[in-house]
């Protein structure tokens, strides 16, 4: 039996829907590497105990995922691996890596970095002279107070200042002027001490989405998705809606990009600013896209998604089409806690189809949780999956099913 190796943090959706039940569709062994194995038995027994899809045969290895030494060492040490794979954004430079030791297909390590730290993403468009946008680094213990190398002269006010490989929008915020950048530069840093940010132009406009899916010489754009954001200061997906297939608006320009950064292996997520015929590309995360999108996204276009992507890290080549449904249409809606505190009352998980549109809701929190507000996706206590073919339908269906439920946050 071939056996995958499986890097992960925190367990998510879609390893656990996803990438596991197609890894046993597929006939593969799977031993997953992590810093957080209770964590995963808790998700998987939850899984099971829900009559979720099958798993595959599954040990769990305990693992300093973060170090690709520790990686290859504790591969070598478990027994001979036939892929190396990870879905997660901060992982994929290490299994890159440990894919290239063991003489596995698998993703440039350069490319893998270059999509997670922002500012190599930038520099290296900048270098192939490509979609150059305003953009400075404040590495490990700068800060504005000390900087006199001109880096931050004529920034473009206003504009965003992020963690440069952070992901799911957290600490992403937009500044009107030198003394709000250097009070959240602050901010940031005394909640995360020592991280290194970019600030960077901010890109005005409608944001979408590529997704893509290659296996080296074939690069497939299956997807694009428009994405509705939280007023301004912070950047938090309320909303998704699929654009309508086989158009994919500006995917000619975003392929040179991700030529140019080196990416074309496995799946992608690549968000970017439509400004008429421009495509200005906000970040890359070379993994599939999050949220239950994905998903979603294998239901409705009726490709066997996962399976697709395990299958270029075993080496197999993707079809030349893949066959994927052009009339769905899909909606999907992120119910936020606007304010910290204990869930104290909210819908359970439900799965109902009327009028052409099939409604999922999967609720992201337990009732009893307390949080802080944190002004990201981690606000998410529920997510809405709406289908079908009629768009109208399918937005009146997220209206209707919204109106009827309540959401309840005491502190």
């Amino acid at each position: 039996m071939r056996r995958l190796y499986l890097l992960a943090l925190n367990p998510t959706d879609s390893v656990t829907e996803g990438f596991l039940p197609a890894a046993a569709r597929l006939g593969l062994a799977v031993t997953l590497l992590t810093d957080r194995p209770d964590a995963h038995r808790r998700a998987y027994a939850r899984h099971v105990a829900r009559g979720g899809a099958p798993l595959p045969e599954l040990r769990l290895a305990a693992c300093d995922v973060h170090d690709f030494r520790e990686v290859i060492s504790r591969i070598s040490a478990l027994g001979a691996p036939d892929a190396v794979f990870t879905n997660s954004d901060h992982l994929q430079t290490q299994a890159a890596l440990a894919a290239g030791y063991f003489g596995l297909p698998g993703k440039d390590w350069r490319a893998a970095l270059r999509a997670k730290n922002k500012a190599e993403l930038r520099r290296s468009l900048a270098a192939a002279g490509l979609d150059a946008v305003w953009s400075a680094e404040l590495g490990p213990g700068e800060d504005l107070d000390v900087l006199a190398d001109g880096r931050l002269e004529g920034a473009p006010f206003p504009c965003v200042v992020k963690p440069r490989e952070g992901v799911a929008s957290e600490d992403v915020v937009l500044v009107d002027d030198a003394a709000a950048l250097a009070d959240h530069c602050r901010e940031i840093r005394a909640r995360r001490p020592g991280t290194a940010l970019v600030v960077e132009e901010y890109l005005d406009g409608e944001l979408h989405t590529l997704e893509t899916l290659g296996d080296g010489t074939t690069l497939h754009a299956f997807a694009s998705f428009r994405t509705e954001l939280s007023p301004p200061p912070h950047f938090i997906e309320e909303r998704m809606s699929l654009l309508p297939a086989p158009v994919r608006p500006h995917a000619e320009q975003l392929l040179g990009r991700l030529e140019a950064l080196g990416i074309g292996f496995g799946i992608c997520h690549t968000e970017y600013v439509a400004q008429g015929d421009r495509a200005r590309l906000i970040e890359v995360n070379y993994r599939a896209i999050g949220d239950q999108c994905d998903l979603t996204l294998a239901q409705l276009l009726g490709v066997p998604l996962f399976e697709h992507v395990l299958r270029t890290h075993l080496g197999e080549p993707l079809p030349a089409e893949l066959g994927a449904r052009t009339d769905g249409r899909v909606r999907m809606e992120y119910v936020c806690a606007e304010r910290g505190g204990t869930l104290k009352s909210a819908p359970g998980a439900s799965d109902t189809e009327r009028d052409g549109v099939r409604l999922v809701y999967r609720p992201l929190r337990e009732l009893g949780e307390d949080h802080p507000l944190y002004r990201t996706n981690r606000d998410y206590i529920g997510v809405v999956r709406a289908t079908g073919t009629d768009q109208d339908r399918i937005d009146r269906a997220v209206a209707d099913f919204l109106a009827a439920q309540r959401w309840e946050i005491v502190s």
